[in-house]
């Protein structure tokens, strides 16, 4: 079965010989590997690239061991680069090479060789490995699969697809199990013997059960509004135990870091600022976010919301949440200032989109409610409302696009539409 990764193929072939190490990141699983080995490995044979002059090396192969001390692979690289030509390194668990950062950086000085690494220990998951490279990294992110990806290997009905990538996640290792407890028990061993040790033995965390309830926690709020302090009374309520915003924060930056959770913050559009809390959660995998929680909250609602926040990252854009202020008087004549929100305001270069999820859409009344926000912007950016019951895309009176979630998410070009 091969998943072609054509978003991030592009990306690595984009930036052939640009003079910078091209570093893969990603969370485990998600395919980094494959991408370099398999896939890309493929377009340099396609491209008439001679076989050794691409030079691989998997540095937690029991064979290769010996190449983790740098002298002993700097010499290998040596007798391999043996003439003029271009030449293509690719390097897997590449933190496993002692001292990887001189090593490579020695290497990209050299006028014919390019370089492709990627790597899987907590150190390598971090968001900060490009400045291991001193000015001379590229960074290609990875995600796990799209609906779009998953759907091009399912074999079956795009609305049984949607059940399952919305049960079991978009890790491409998922679609090899054949049943529901195979899937389950990889995701729930997945998370608790890697991610969490990784977690855990990168940052030196001293309380494991604190950092486990603040997952338990977000696992269970994705897509509402949360701060630090919110947090700290769920610890009270549900733990009976006080714990600091400082470490909270902490525990945050350490699972956004280890690329598990992302963030978005909220935009306040007709001022123009950003409101630095509260602020949304997000899991990079639904699947793992499940698991988490023992399968126990799937709500199809928050789940949607989740997926449309990763497609507009996979997708390249900056995502917040929208925030508009509006002056209303009350039935007494009083004024009042009320807050609408957006769930996302997608921004790419002089791109801007205002996007709502919309789980249902049953009556006009509900149609009104879900565009309030959007038609007060007081600009002319394009807005959109997804949902899950829509037929066609359509654009209704007041300049909204209404369309389905299977429309979004299976057409690349769907918010040009």
């Amino acid at each position: 079965m091969e998943i072609r990764r054509d978003i991030y193929l592009n990306k690595l072939i984009s930036k052939r010989h640009n003079g910078l190490i091209k570093v893969v990141t990603g969370v485990r699983r998600c395919g980094k590997s494959y991408l370099l080995f398999e896939l890309f490995r493929e377009y340099l044979r396609k491209e008439q690239v001679p076989d050794d002059h691409i030079i691989e090396m998997a540095f937690d192969a029991y064979e290769n061991k010996k190449y983790q001390d740098p002298e002993v692979f700097f010499l290998y690289l040596t007798d391999k680069i043996s003439d003029q030509g271009q030449y293509y390194i690719l390097l897997d668990e590449v933190q496993l090479l002692d001292d990887f950062e001189s090593i490579l950086n020695s290497l990209v000085r050299r006028k014919n060789v390019d370089v492709y690494v990627t790597g899987s220990n907590a150190k390598f998951l971090s968001k900060d490995i490009i400045t291991e490279f001193r000015g001379r990294g590229d960074e290609v992110h990875m995600y796990p699969l799209t609906l779009a990806e998953f759907m091009s290997v399912f074999e079956g009905e795009k609305a049984e697809g949607w059940r399952d990538y919305v049960l079991y996640g978009g890790l491409p290792l998922v679609l090899s199990f054949q049943t529901p407890d195979q899937k389950t028990d990889f995701l729930k061993s997945l998370f608790e013997e890697t991610y969490i040790s990784d977690i855990i033995g990168r940052n030196n965390v001293r309380n494991k059960e604190e950092l486990e309830e603040l997952l338990n926690i977000l696992s269970s709020s994705i897509g509402s509004l949360t701060n630090l302090s919110k947090l700290s009374k769920a610890f009270k309520s549900v733990k009976n135990k006080t714990i600091s915003k400082t470490t909270i924060k902490r525990y945050i930056d350490y699972l956004e870091d280890s690329f598990l959770i992302d963030s978005a913050i909220r935009y306040d559009i007709k001022g123009k600022k950003y409101i630095d809390t509260p602020s949304k959660y997000y899991f990079t995998d639904l699947g793992l976010r499940n698991a988490r929680l023992n399968f126990r909250q799937v709500e199809e609602t928050h789940a949607m919301e989740n997926i449309i926040f990763n497609e507009l990252k996979v997708r390249g854009y900056n995502v917040d949440v929208g925030v508009v202020v509006m002056n209303e008087t009350d039935k007494a004549g009083k004024k009042i200032r009320k807050q609408l929100e957006i769930d996302f305001v997608c921004n790419k270069g002089s791109k801007r989109y205002y996007i709502q999820s919309a789980f249902a859409m049953p009556d006009e009344k509900k149609m009104q409610q879900e565009q309030r926000s959007l038609i007060n912007t007081g600009d002319g950016f394009k807005k959109i409302i997804i949902t899950k019951d829509a037929l066609a895309p359509l654009y209704n009176e007041e300049g909204v696009l209404v369309m389905n979630i299977y429309d979004f998410l299976l057409n690349p070009e769907s918010m040009d539409l």
